[in-house]
């Protein structure tokens, strides 16, 4: 072989080595961190999901904050740094929509709907919501302003039950706490935060609630620090790998 054709094949070699190992790269549109918003009652599902996620897209790691999504939209809406909000009311993500925060429309992802917890074996024998209206039973709710509260207050109205809960709590979490702590008789919360509960607490469903189901919108932000990573976490939240996990806790598909 001559010297130039020596050359070139050696050329050759070095960009097909060259190509192979760009192919080989892991690809870095996906990785980082990706910090997510979240209500608090999508703290079980997500917290699988962003496993799933981080397992799918090796060199991507999810960082969540859980709470009330009222408080989480106003955190947003203050500038704290997230890729995605994921809230439990459109009314919620309206705040964040008006404030000129998303990146692109929010999309309802999943429903959700309340139930009665109750202690283990549900020693007040609570059928409805008027049950809870009895002398001498406590119960707990969410705040209104946040979407588990406003929620009740729509199913009570629905009923025609007029209560006063003993506490009202800033978030979904917090009111079931309430329950599992032995502080109130009952509580007013989500099918999936007492599924998630179920070791603790007794789930008792009333007709009403069909009156008051939340719709769970998400979203890109604005602003978000990486981009790219918070629209492949929305996509596999609204995959079928993503919806499985979210059915398999309770929430509906919408």
């Amino acid at each position: 072989m001559s010297i130039r054709r020596l050359i070139a094949a050696s050329a050759a070699v070095g960009l097909l080595v060259l190509g192979g190992c760009r192919d080989s790269a892991p690809d870095q549109g996906h990785g980082g961190t990706v910090t997510v918003f979240a209500a608090a009652s999508l703290t079980e599902a997500f917290t699988k999901i962003g496993k799933d996620f981080e397992a799918a897209n090796p060199g991507t790691s999810v960082r969540f904050s859980f709470a009330g999504s009222s408080a989480l939209a106003a955190q947003i809406g203050q500038g704290a740094p997230a890729d995605v909000f994921a809230s439990a009311s459109p009314a919620n993500m309206q705040t964040v929509v008006a404030a000129g925060a998303v990146a692109a429309a929010p999309v309802t992802f999943v429903r959700n709907q309340l139930v009665i917890a109750t202690a283990k074996g549900n020693p007040k024998a609570i059928k409805g919501l008027s049950d809870l209206a009895t002398a001498g039973t406590t119960v707990a709710s969410c705040a209104e302003q946040v979407p588990c509260g406003a929620a009740a207050r729509k199913a009570l109205d629905a009923a025609g039950v007029a209560l006063t809960p003993v506490t009202l709590e800033h978030d979904v979490k917090a009111a079931l706490a309430k329950v599992r702590l032995g502080e109130v008789d009952a509580a007013l919360v989500y099918r999936t935060d007492a599924r998630a509960a179920a070791a603790d607490v007794d789930a008792v469903e009333f007709p009403e609630s069909a009156a008051a189901i939340n719709d769970y919108p998400i979203a890109t932000l604005k602003d978000a620090p990486n981009a790219a990573g918070g629209q492949a976490f929305v996509d596999y939240v609204r995959s079928a790998e993503g919806l499985a996990v979210l059915t398999a806790a309770g929430f509906q598909a919408p």
